[in-house]
């Protein structure tokens, strides 16, 4: 059993949905710490709750697109770290291109929101995107307050983990991709599946990610569970 949970959202997500999709993991561990994006730093409030939770023992840390970047960041940076990985949806490898679906999004959103106000973004979102994804994000975006665009930002700028430095990374992995999503395109996940030693990669369709978050969890636990 883990000591501590640590689960880190996306850009522009929070806690609530981390809580949803890792719930079949917590279960493993004593307690669960799920962080929200908080000033003056998304990622450095990530790396503190990480740093918080390796001190009292073995820890389970799952993310979500930039939360699964900055885990297994800080998991190379902390060799002796007791951590097992839970890492779904990555956004990208090394610096983010212009090009890049996930940054991409995150730059354009944040202009919107400077322009023209979060309220305006939310709707333009909702226009655009599937019903269920709308009611999560309407309501993480409206949580977020005037962080929203400085948050996204930041999470566009993130350097992950290239390739060649994942091929570094010891601790047991789980890499979890999604069949169909465009913001995070299923062949980053198996790139970085292939680049980890021994991490298992296991693809979900996005079509059941949205009525059931858990589909993340089950499917780390799932191949946690095969492996052990």
């Amino acid at each position: 059993m883990r000591s501590t949970a640590v689960l880190l959202p996306g850009s522009g997500s929070d806690a609530d949905f981390a809580l949803r999709a890792f719930a079949p993991l917590t279960a493993l561990c004593r307690s669960t710490m799920a962080v929200d994006a908080e000033p003056p730093s998304v990622v450095a409030g990530y790396r503190a709750a990480l740093d918080r939770a390796a001190s009292d023992g073995p820890l389970l840390a799952c993310g979500v697109s930039l939360g699964s970047a900055v885990a297994a960041a800080w998991a190379l940076e902390h060799p002796e770290a007791d951590v097992t990985l839970v890492l779904t949806l990555p956004p990208w490898s090394g610096p983010a291109g212009p090009e890049v679906p996930a940054a991409l999004s995150a730059r354009v959103t944040a202009d919107t929101v400077e322009d023209l106000g979060a309220a305006a973004a939310i709707a333009r979102m909702q226009d655009g995107a599937p019903a269920w994804l709308a009611r999560e994000l309407t309501r993480s975006w409206a949580a977020h307050g005037d962080f929203l665009a400085p948050a996204l930002r930041e999470a566009a700028g993130f350097v992950a983990p290239s390739e060649e430095r994942l091929a570094g990374l010891r601790a047991r992995t789980v890499v979890v991709g999604a069949e169909g999503d465009l913001i995070h395109p299923l062949p980053v996940a198996r790139a970085w599946g292939a680049a980890i030693p021994g991490a298992d990669t296991v693809v979900v369709a996005l079509a059941d990610l949205g009525p059931d978050p858990a589909v993340l969890g089950r499917a780390g636990l799932g191949a946690l569970t095969a492996g052990s």
